[in-house]
């Protein structure tokens, strides 16, 4: 009885060693994205890039393109195990605009002890206007000017000379290479005049066929579908939707306090103890919620389509069930975002950041060599209906046979 009794108290002042709270629970909130404060940069960006296999050929690991919304779509699911194997279902899906990438520059990157030195960066001759601007403090009278010496000169003999300089200097020391490109932002509908550039890193084949490689795109455009294929898995880079200034409950979801408490109850009632004296960092405080850089992993590509002006991107939203002739826009177009006419990568599920925001498209960090991650997906129906209020209607050829011409219709 009393070793019974001994090891009944050493249990229980082992319990009581634990924690002086009356309840266990687990903290609320993930420290693993501290701190949680404004993103200084407008864009995702790529802090790693995917190994390098020689094997390979030359080929792109990462794109840019812009959220243009949501929809949702339906397609068989097929499990094995289950009583039926195959079972449809709806699955939310997010489009975004993939206009082409100018590619302006070649530059490399050779190992140290200290991590990647950059050696140099050779440019092409003509950079657009709106490439332009992001170099340029201020886009107003001679900050206009910059490149300027480098377009005037470019075909000159030193000038030729040099450039060929750099490359031999690229193709006996870089161990990585990498082509500088931006997006043309015209081209979609969101009014930006300033050109987003990042760096895209050249994957495959020796140092010098990366280098023929970014040679013969120098000055030209690369399309969504050189760099991903349909049904590949991808990673999204962007910033998330900024929600402002945050109390705890909002921003770290801890529970609110009883109703009679003095002062409020959207707080943390402790915040710490009296010793140390202050506050420590894993405590849940207010402050900024949202518009945090965010990577997403393994995203699958359900379609990638052209743009709307070609015979393939006006039946981009046709499917093997809905054989409507439709593209992939909503009747009235996006919210906040408008209509997608440039060719379009259609991606499982959400990414961050609101419509309009730049979205950096890249090809996951580890090789997805799973059966799922390799499945071609069947689409049954993409919807096409309004994003405004009830949406009725796929087309608006469907709602004029339905609803009948109307006040302004039967005046034409």
């Amino acid at each position: 009885t009393n070793f019974k009794l001994k090891i009944w108290k050493k249990k229980n002042t082992q319990k009581r060693k634990m924690s002086h709270r009356k309840f266990e629970a687990p903290r609320h909130g993930h420290l693993g994205f501290l701190p949680r404060k404004r993103c200084t940069r407008g864009r995702g960006r790529v802090k790693a890039f995917p190994a390098d296999n020689k094997s390979k050929n030359p080929h792109y690991t990462a794109f840019m393109g812009y959220k243009a919304g949501s929809t949702h779509v339906i397609r068989d699911f097929i499990k094995s195990g289950q009583k039926e194997e195959t079972i449809e279902v709806c699955e939310g899906a997010t489009v975004i605009d993939t206009p082409p990438m100018q590619i302006i520059g070649v530059t490399g990157y050779t190992d140290t002890a200290f991590g990647k030195k950059k050696l140099t960066t050779v440019w092409t001759r003509k950079i657009s206007r709106h490439a332009l601007r992001r170099f340029a403090k201020s886009w107003r009278g001679v900050n206009k000017n910059v490149f300027r010496a480098n377009n005037t000169l470019y075909n000159h003999a030193d000038y030729k000379e040099d450039r060929e300089a750099k490359y031999n200097m690229l193709a006996e020391n870089a161990s990585v290479i990498r082509v500088i490109a931006h997006t043309l932002p015209q081209m979609t509908p969101t009014g930006i005049k300033k050109a987003a550039i990042m760096e895209i890193q050249i994957n495959g084949g020796s140092i010098a066929d990366k280098l023929d490689f970014a040679k013969s795109k120098m000055g030209g455009q690369i399309e969504i579908t050189e760099v991903f294929q349909d049904f590949e898995m991808i990673d999204t880079i962007g910033i998330s939707k900024g929600k402002g200034f945050k109390g705890v409950v909002s921003r770290w979801g801890v529970t609110r306090l009883p109703r009679k408490t003095h002062k409020g109850l959207r707080k943390v009632a402790c915040i710490g103890a009296w010793h140390p004296s202050r506050v420590a960092f894993s405590v849940a405080r207010a402050g900024q919620k949202g518009y945090h850089h965010r990577t997403e992993r393994n995203k699958k590509i359900y379609r990638i389509g052209g743009a709307l002006d070609t015979e393939e991107g006006k039946v981009a939203g046709k499917t093997v069930n809905d054989i409507t002739e439709k593209s992939i826009n909503p009747m009235g177009g996006f919210p906040n975002y408008g209509y997608v006419k440039n060719a379009f990568v259609m991606i499982k599920g959400s990414c961050p950041g609101a419509p309009g925001r730049l979205v950096v498209l890249r090809k996951t960090i580890y090789e997805q060599k799973s059966k799922r991650a390799r499945d071609a997906i069947v689409l049954k129906f993409i919807d096409t209906a309004s994003k405004y209020g009830v949406g009725r209607y796929q087309t608006s050829e469907e709602k004029l046979k339905f609803e009948g011409k109307r006040k302004r219709h039967r005046s034409e």
